[in-house]
């Protein structure tokens, strides 16, 4: 007897190939048979009029220190993602050897990934030094699968304790950290992650361990991952931002030549006003290839809801000379704001080429209010700073700043996308095509009272089936299942096929949605995030386990820690071909 009986769905079975009509069936955590089945089982699931699809795999996430006070990953689980790969960035939790490192590692998270210090203090454990026994508090544990890279800023630190923000490693230091990072990827690791992006600073805003690293270094501990099965390679840096240098397009190749292992990085953003950038990063993905090297870059398929505030660090902070007058104390800050000299200053370097990626956030007459603070700002929330300012008779950017100081900064504000142009979604369709780009990047987990990328998945199927239709649905569920898990080698997920992990999603064409990004004050310390439900989800299965009912998690947490070599195969580079 088979435990559950899918019957009667249209199979999209993650490969790209037509849909057809036929039944699953599943055994422990396995799909055992697929066609026509008349056989028993303890539960059959009416699929008539849905989507049978594999489970979705996330491969750019945060969820590394949530996942201990939400082990089910939500919403990600909410919209159909069965596994997921966090550690990105460089960014882990582990290893760590003192308490004083775990104070550093919790406050540089606070500053590059949006975590709220609280949930961070109360919500964590923090009782492991090593690696394998940070992963041995997840197993048995979580909702999901998750398999998690090992960061390059907590493998400095550990080594170098102080001294790795600051100076660069010797020759003993690096033999040391190459060492460390063997021992985090025989206890499953899946392997490499490190930062060289300028935007990535730690809590006392100097910038993170990995980017005071040496080339040196970071291709010694690429080679490293080289030594071991089921490995894989990614990193951020100033190009994956404004175009990338011709010494970064030798380095990343480097890494992938050396680390014998494909190299991804986040995000690719795409934007019709800024063409020359979106060509320069193709462009670096076919010199990579050219030299026997596989480098992927992440593009997020849908636009992302992304809210702004003066009060505290956004990606404002990141506009040029900026960030020394938002990092001001509150009144000298808002002191500043209300200086003329200082608001024409603010605005023009925002207008400047050195706004690089960051001059998307530019258009400030179509930014929305959020919630208001004060009632001099009753009746705005809702309303676009354009409309606001034309009323008032002045600039869109006084405007915004006048609504913001009469709540003492603590206006929310969310920027209109500048990229949501034809041409734009045009250059995305092509992006999608190119071989070496891969669907993702949500940072789920991440930045979580500012952005809310984890629902991608449903809002895609959504756009595919009944928005801007730019491709087809089997082509959407292979980019957001095949596609990451042959990138990562994971073994028998993200196909439906005989034999092989029942991860397992059904869902509703005609309904199938992200719900309305939300604030919600669920954070351990009562500090809020950003949350969209799911429609249309109608069962999620990980393991051949059901998670997911009716868009709602269940109780069960069949979920597993992916290991490198044990759960993953090595995915050869072209010049390994």
């Amino acid at each position: 007897m088979f435990d559950y009986l899918i019957k009667g769905g249209l199979i999209v079975d993650g490969t790209g190939s037509d849909a057809f009509h036929a039944d699953i069936a599943i055994k422990d955590d396995r799909i055992v048979e697929i066609g026509e089945i008349e056989s028993d089982s303890r539960e059959t699931i009416d699929a008539t009029g849905l989507v049978v699809s594999p489970g979705f795999v996330d491969p750019h996430t945060h969820y590394d220190a949530q996942i201990f006070w939400d082990p089910r990953a939500t919403p990600s689980n909410l919209h159909g993602v069965t596994s997921a790969i966090m550690g990105n960035c460089g960014f882990t939790l582990a290893p760590v050897n003192t308490e004083e490192d775990a104070d550093y590692l919790r406050r540089m998270m606070v500053k590059v990934e949006g975590m709220p210090l609280e949930a961070l203090e109360t919500g964590v454990s923090w009782d492991w030094n090593s690696y394998g026994e940070y992963l041995s508090k997840l197993e048995g544990n979580i909702g999901l699968n998750i398999a998690t890279m090992v960061g390059h800023c907590a493998l400095r630190l550990a080594v170098m304790g102080s001294d790795a923000t600051e100076k660069i490693a010797s020759p003993e230091q690096v033999e040391e950290m190459k060492t460390l990072l063997s021992q985090c990827i025989e206890e499953g690791g899946l392997g490499f992650s490190t930062t060289r992006a300028f935007t990535h600073n730690d809590g006392n805003g100097n910038p993170v361990p990995s980017r005071v690293a040496s080339e040196e270094e970071l291709l010694s501990l690429c080679e490293v991952v080289s030594e071991f099965e089921g490995t894989t390679l990614e990193w951020a840096s100033d190009g994956c931002l404004n175009g990338f240098t011709d010494d970064e397009v030798e380095l990343m190749a480097n890494m992938s030549l050396i680390g014998r292992r494909p190299l991804n990085w986040n995000v690719l953003t795409v934007d019709s006003a800024r063409p020359d950038d979106y060509k320069n990063q193709l462009k670096a993905l076919d010199t990579c290839t050219e030299k026997g090297a596989r480098v992927v870059a992440l593009t997020m398929p849908v636009l992302v809801g992304m809210n702004m505030s003066f009060l505290t660090y956004c990606g404002l902070n990141m506009m040029p000379d900026w960030g020394p007058i938002l990092g001001l104390p509150v009144e000298e800050r808002i002191e500043k704001l209300s200086d003329p000299d200082v608001r024409r200053f603010m605005e023009e370097r925002a207008a400047s080429p050195d706004a690089g990626v960051f001059s998307r956030l530019t258009g400030w007459g179509r930014y929305i209010i959020g919630d208001t603070y004060s009632e001099e700002n009753e009746g705005l929330k809702g309303r676009a700073v354009g409309d606001i300012a034309r009323e008032r008779g002045v600039r869109d950017f006084y405007c915004l700043l006048d609504i913001v100081l009469a709540d003492d900064l603590r206006t929310v504000l969310w920027p209109a996308p500048t990229d949501d142009d034809p041409a734009s979604w045009h250059m995305r369709t092509e992006a999608w095509r190119h071989p070496d780009v891969m669907i993702g990047g949500s940072d789920a987990g991440a930045h979580l009272d500012r952005m809310s990328g984890a629902p991608y998945t449903t809002s895609w199927l959504h756009d595919c089936l009944h928005g801007k239709s730019l491709t087809t649905l089997e082509e959407t569920i292979h980019h957001i299942t095949q596609v990451p898990a042959e990138l990562f080698g994971l073994r028998d997920r993200g196909i439906l096929r005989e034999g092989w992990f029942a991860d397992i999603v059904v869902f509703d064409p005609e309904t199938v949605n992200a719900g309305e990004v939300v604030l919600v004050n669920d954070l351990p310390g009562g500090t809020g995030r950003l949350y969209a439900d799911a429609h249309g989800v109608h069962r999620v299965f990980v393991n051949g386990v059901i998670t997911v009912v009716d868009s709602q998690s269940t109780d069960n947490l069949p979920g597993t820690v992916l290991k490198s070599g044990q759960d993953t195969y090595t995915v050869k580079i072209p010049a390994d071909a």
